[in-house]
């Protein structure tokens, strides 16, 4: 498994879900990590661990065929297809382990 930096104590990090490179040449590897007892999406920019909402959240102007984004400064932008290819993995993982997901992003953890 490749080295991961900034990786928060309390997320193990697991298998890939998606990798692409920027158009200004920025590794991305969206990975299924396990966080708070549910799994999630996390992203990472050339091995750095970057905050922001556990699945790709619709965008409010698509732009292209840029429909959704992960990530908080910078944020990454996902075609349709790709955020589907996400959103469908972490919901797989979770009912897999009969796991209800809770998308808590923006709020205190058990708010």
């Amino acid at each position: 498994m490749p080295e991961f930096f900034d990786v928060p104590s309390d997320m193990d990090v697991h298998e890939s879900i998606l990798s692409k490179e920027t158009k200004n040449g920025f590794l991305v590897d969206v990975r299924m990590v396990k966080r708070h007892r549910q799994y999630e999406a996390a992203l990472f920019l050339n091995g750095r661990y970057k905050p922001g909402p556990p699945l790709p959240r619709p965008l409010d102007n698509p732009s292209g065929d840029t429909t959704h984004w992960m990530g908080v400064r910078p944020s990454v932008g996902f075609t349709y297809d790709e955020a589907q290819t996400i959103l469908e993995d972490v919901k797989a993982q979770n009912d897999l382990h009969h796991i209800t997901f809770r998308d808590t992003w923006g709020r205190e953890y058990g708010d």
